[in-house]
């Protein structure tokens, strides 16, 4: 069995704070270049990459993140974003891990899976379903995924390709994790989390779970964008960056860091 690794930017500064961005059920993390484009000037990305084989519980796969952060050993604060089953993950890995990450952006997370029973059919009913269907099942299931009018041709092509290269094994035991998932004691992260959920999401009840988590965790703050569906980050009108300045969650340059100092500096040469 393959293990996971992380996918880096193009672009690397070390001087700058890692996002980790954790995927949705295709695992792949490759959907999220629409929106690396614009945080890269502002992080050192790193995009989780589970293997289509990849068969693990959720404790196995905290524990194996955390080896493979320990393994770079970023000097600079870590910033997680999850989305979909990867905000679950985040969730998993805020809770045993709370020390670690200096904020949490989540996604539309797959928690509310809960609320949606017939999701949860697909556990019993994807090891008996014939390959050819399943492969064609996608492309009927992409309205439910995503906004499809909100979403350029060509990454609308690279979301099916995604969900097209996840066998059905693993989608069923994706599918048993999610419904498995519970995590309690939220208020052990005091760090700053964003919450953005999609209010036109027709897979999950992303606004109503996000009203919940804000109550959940101390220094949450919600994004409700009204037009998004499920895989808001793959549309046109989502930019992430954005988002984050907005809602003051963009580090701060280390330039705006060293000026107080300098400031502080001078003042002493003076006296």
């Amino acid at each position: 069995m393959s293990r996971l690794h992380f996918i880096a930017s193009s672009s690397t500064q070390p001087d700058l704070p890692w996002l980790i961005y954790l995927p949705g059920m295709d695992g792949t993390g490759q959907l999220f270049k629409t929106q690396a484009v614009h945080l890269e000037s502002a992080f050192n990305l790193r995009c989780l990459a589970l293997p289509s084989d990849y068969l693990r519980t959720w404790d196995q796969m905290v524990e194996e993140v955390l080896a493979l952060i320990e393994l770079e050993q970023p000097c600079q604060p870590l910033y997680l974003c999850g989305e979909s089953f990867g905000g679950c993950f985040a969730l998993k890995l805020a809770h045993r891990a709370p020390e670690l990450f200096e904020r949490i952006v989540l996604v539309n997370p797959a928690s509310s899976f809960r609320h949606r029973s017939w999701l949860g059919w697909g556990v019993f009913l994807l090891p008996w379903v014939h390959d050819y269907l399943y492969q064609s099942s996608a492309v009927t299931f992409l309205p439910w995924l995503a906004a499809v009018e909100r979403v350029a041709p060509s990454d609308r092509m690279a979301l099916l390709t995604a969900m097209q290269s996840v066998p059905q094994v693993t989608s069923a035991w994706r599918l048993l994790l999610l419904r498995q998932f519970q995590v309690e004691n939220l208020d052990r992260f005091q760090q700053p989390v964003l919450l953005i959920a999609s209010g036109s999401d027709r897979l999950l009840p992303s606004v109503t779970e996000a009203a919940y988590l804000k109550q959940q965790l101390p220094q949450a703050q919600t994004v409700v964008l009204p037009e998004s569906g499920h895989a808001c980050l793959l549309e046109q009108e989502v930019n992430l960056y954005q988002i984050f300045e907005q809602h003051d969650f963009l580090p701060q340059p280390p330039s705006a860091l060293a000026a107080p100092l300098k400031a502080q500096e001078r003042s002493k040469s003076s006296v």
